[in-house]
């Protein structure tokens, strides 16, 4: 077999992730032809997507780590509306800012902690038990606002978390510059990314090496939470206020993004840079659909029909294991 033949064979495989940036690329090509007279591919535009998908990027670095290790949280995209909410309701009560931002992300790690003790210690799946918390958090983040937006009037709050810059570099640029290093650092080089890993890759081979399984899984699912309270800081800080529906449409596109980065839904095998492309890949395709002037229904079927796409040839290698 030549190297051509090679390569080919590599691209189409089973759970390849390069067939699917490939697709991605091309759809990118077509949207930049048909929109060649817009500024679909400038360096503004660019930038804005960057600065929209922040949170969603938060999130799929963390869904990174939760994947990896053979778990899976579908409730990371309903925990930004509580959390915002939370930091928005305590700034209007003049309460300092690194308060607010603790209260927020502790509001995040206490969802984590119910997840993750719930699937290690009584053995109930994740995907169960975050599917449950999606309603869960749905009905805090009603009743906590009231159904209503919540201002945010601090003007450094918006300054740190989504409006703001140093010199010319957005505050929200700066964020996922620092997530992604410090997701991609931890995976790769310590310790514990390692044992992430190898959790997902074989559980039983990994707790016979003397990997603490459990503590692992409950970890990862504490970070996703984490990860989604740090959205909802970054989405309120963005948009001046905490409402109810911050993210509330996220679940799919950070799936996506993970997969097409090259992340095994089976577990054992992760990428941080990847799923960082992917969500911008994902955030450029949304953002052409848009500029073709396609209807708010017409952009939800598109965007979904990508998403299940790229879901559908990332799985054929773990269904194809399960056989």
């Amino acid at each position: 077999m030549n190297m051509f033949d090679r390569m080919v064979k590599a691209i189409v495989a089973p759970g390849s992730s390069a067939l699917l940036v490939i697709v991605m690329v091309l759809l990118i090509s077509a949207f930049s032809v048909m929109l060649w007279d817009t500024a679909f591919l400038s360096v503004g535009n660019f930038m804005n997507i960057l600065k929209g998908k922040t949170p969603l990027i938060v999130m799929a670095v963390a869904s990174v780590f939760v994947i990896s290790a053979g778990e899976i949280d579908l409730s990371i995209a309903s925990v930004p509306p509580v959390a915002g909410i939370v930091a928005a309701n305590l700034l209007g009560q003049d309460i300092a800012i690194w308060l607010v931002v603790l209260a927020a992300l502790g509001t995040g790690l206490a969802i984590g902690l119910i997840n993750g003790l719930i699937t290690v210690k009584i053995g109930i799946p994740s995907f169960i038990v975050t599917l449950g918390m999606i309603g869960v958090l749905q009905g805090m983040a009603r009743v906590i606002s009231g159904e209503q937006a919540v201002p945010i009037l601090d003007s450094t709050y918006t300054a740190i978390f989504g409006q703001g810059s140093i010199g010319t570099i957005p505050s929200l640029l700066i964020w996922t510059l620092i997530i992604a290093i410090l997701g991609a650092v931890v995976l790769r080089a310590t310790p514990f990314g390692k044992a992430v890993l190898a959790t997902g890759g074989n559980e039983t081979a990994a707790r016979y090496s003397g990997i603490s399984t459990d503590r692992i899984r409950i970890i990862v699912l504490v970070l996703s939470s984490l990860a989604g309270a740090l959205a909802g800081l970054l989405y309120t800080g963005q948009f001046g206020s905490g409402r109810y529906d911050l993210g509330g449409n996220d679940m799919l596109p950070i799936l996506a993004a993970v997969i097409i980065g090259g992340t095994a839904l089976n577990g054992g095998r992760g990428s941080v840079e990847g799923a960082v492309v992917g969500a911008l890949l994902v955030g450029l395709v949304s953002n052409g659909v848009i500029l073709l002037g396609f209807s708010t229904p017409q952009q939800q079927i598109f965007s979904g029909m990508i998403i299940v796409v790229a879901v559908a040839l990332s799985g054929r290698r773990l269904i194809q294991r399960r056989l």
